[in-house]
């Protein structure tokens, strides 16, 4: 769908399912009965009906849109936006490609969240075996290893969970087409071409780079930002990025959209012309969580030969300062760490164990400094079985995966808006915790899944706050908030980024800004579908609004 700012779209949605259905317009403002939300802004579209949407539009840039309506995502039910801008973009293009990355599966989704339940890890086939257990006594020591093994195996569960479905049974997919289909977009050498690139998966994160051209990021979520020119990003789910490129030579290139466990791709090709195609990287080893996503406290272990649990990709970098991208400590060999003594972790219990770190002056202030000490309620209970001991700034670190891949990646501590947004200094702040419980497939902000929260999350019309994310699981989690932009207080001063999806890392604290501008009801949740399914769903109330809700 293509519109143009400023002016006001209609659009109208005839439901030709035998079952309800929706639209949501990911990352557009507009007022809360337009958004999309069943139960939340409207009651739905029911079977054989049409709902009129219509809405002024206020921006521009690169967006989508999906149903917000059961699994009828992983369906099939979205689709790429464009908004062209009333005034010209700030950099120049010759052409452009619209670029939608997603997930598909064959199986029934709803028989794949059940299963999810009864077994959390049921297609993680990167787990660790016998054999894995004898490289690492051959690489760590066989102490060290039993003490990593038995760590683990206590806190119940695995450094191998990287995605909750995996390419055991997606197909990933560029612009609905799967490996074999090498969807090609055009260009004539010199060109520049622009890239819109939209991660529409459910489940699925992705490292996307294109061997042999370098890339400019120029636009985050829609919004401009100060071009960086980068090798390789990660897009989590629902997150959009522009990017420039510019090819020369006259020969194909393969658009690489591995995703982050390394169990399958998505490809597509750039050529001057159709059926060409380029050589295919091969997949990259599968990382492993850490003791550091875990939020342990590695302050107090033994650095030299520290066994990080294995875990390739979790970035020791304490330096997020912008444009440093994350490349402080990559070149460091985890694998020469083994002398850190998991013993002493080896009995935790992670539902009772105290994990409230030293008071940080200045705790709910931006975060300058790269570890803080817990803060705010505790939030255990059968959906929160752990509260990170340690909670960090990780803006500057790149992604599961790609803290040694030897160029440069994109981090958020690279994204500086062109023009400042921030008006005042906000007047509260609002912390929420992510929780879960992955042993369960319980998934929940605060302790407390959707269907156990008695009332919305309050925000007073035409307030400024600022809300802090805590992540107190060991996955990622890409948390969307509809309706109002979240400015990522990355070190940027006013020209901090907008972003209508921000990805949290394991154990990480990120706080976000926010003109509570938009009065209604707004959902506010995590974009993993099946997380959000599972009760990582809250509703976000900016009062007084007027309207009504049937």
């Amino acid at each position: 769908m293509r519109f143009k700012e400023g002016e006001t779209v209609t659009i109208r949605v005839h439901n030709h399912l035998d079952e309800s259905t929706s639209i949501h317009w990911h990352g557009i403002l507009l007022p809360f009965q337009m958004d999309g939300v069943p139960g939340v802004t409207f009651p739905g579209i029911p079977a054989g009906e049409t709902f009129t949407y219509r809405y002024p539009v206020r921006q521009s840039g690169t967006y989508w849109y999906h149903s917000h309506t059961g699994l009828q995502e992983q369906l099939g039910v979205y689709g790429p936006i464009v908004i062209d801008p009333q005034e010209p973009d700030p950099f120049a293009y010759d052409r452009e490609h619209v670029i939608v990355l997603s997930d598909w599966m064959f199986k029934n989704p709803y028989a794949v969240l059940r299963n999810l339940k009864r077994e959390s890890d049921y297609l993680n086939f990167h787990k660790r075996t016998l054999g894995t257990f004898f490289k690492d006594v051959k690489k760590n020591g066989f102490g060290a290893t039993w003490r990593d093994r038995l760590a683990w195996g206590r806190m119940r569960m695995s450094p191998a969970d990287i995605a909750d479905v995996t390419g055991h049974i997606y197909t990933y997919l560029l612009n609905g087409q799967g490996p074999q289909g090498n969807w090609t977009g055009l260009f004539k050498p010199g060109e520049r071409v622009r890239l819109r690139i939209i991660n529409a998966a459910t489940m699925s994160y992705f490292n996307f780079r294109i061997p042999g051209l370098k890339m400019t990021v120029v636009q985050a979520d829609g919004q401009n930002v100060e071009p960086v020119p980068v090798d390789e990003f990660q897009i989590a789910v629902a997150e959009t990025f522009d990017v420039i490129v510019s090819p020369t030579e006259d020969r194909a290139y393969t658009l690489f959209a591995e995703s982050m466990d390394r169990s399958g791709y998505a490809r597509g090709t750039l050529a001057p012309e159709p059926g060409m195609s380029a050589a295919v990287p091969a997949l990259r080893a599968p990382p492993l969580r850490s003791m550091f996503d875990m939020g342990m406290d590695m302050g107090n272990m033994k650095m030299p030969g520290m066994d990080m649990g294995g875990d390739q990709s979790a970035s020791m970098k304490m330096d997020s300062a912008p444009g440093k991208s994350g490349m402080g400590m990559q070149g460091m060999d985890h694998g020469k760490m083994s002398g850190m003594d998991h013993g002493k972790m080896a009995g935790m219990n992670m539902q009772g164990m105290n994990m409230k770190g030293a008071a940080v002056p200045g705790m709910n202030a931006p975060r300058n400094s790269p570890v803080v000490g817990h803060h705010g309620p505790d939030h255990h209970g059968p959906g929160a079985i752990s509260v990170a001991e340690v909670q960090r700034n990780r803006l500057g670190e790149p992604g599961t995966g790609l803290a040694n891949v030897g160029h440069r990646v994109l981090v958020y501590a690279d994204l500086k808006a062109l023009k400042p947004y921030n008006q005042k200094p906000p007047e509260r702040d609002v912390e929420i915790h992510l929780t879960g419980n992955m042993e369960r497939y319980m998934w929940s902000f605060d302790g407390k899944k959707f269907s156990e929260v008695k009332s919305p999350v309050p925000f007073k019309y035409g307030e400024r706050l600022r809300l802090i994310l805590v992540n107190d699981t060991m996955m990622e989690h890409p948390i969307h908030l509809h309706g109002m932009w979240m400015e990522l207080e990355n070190g940027h001063g006013e020209y901090l980024p907008r972003k209508h999806t921000i990805s949290v890392k394991p154990s990480e604290r990120v706080s976000l800004l926010i003109n509570a501008d938009a009065p209604g009801r707004w959902a506010f949740h995590c974009h993993l579908l099946f997380h959000m399914d599972m009760g990582m769903f809250r509703v976000v109330e900016v009062s007084p609004y007027e309207g009504e809700i049937t």
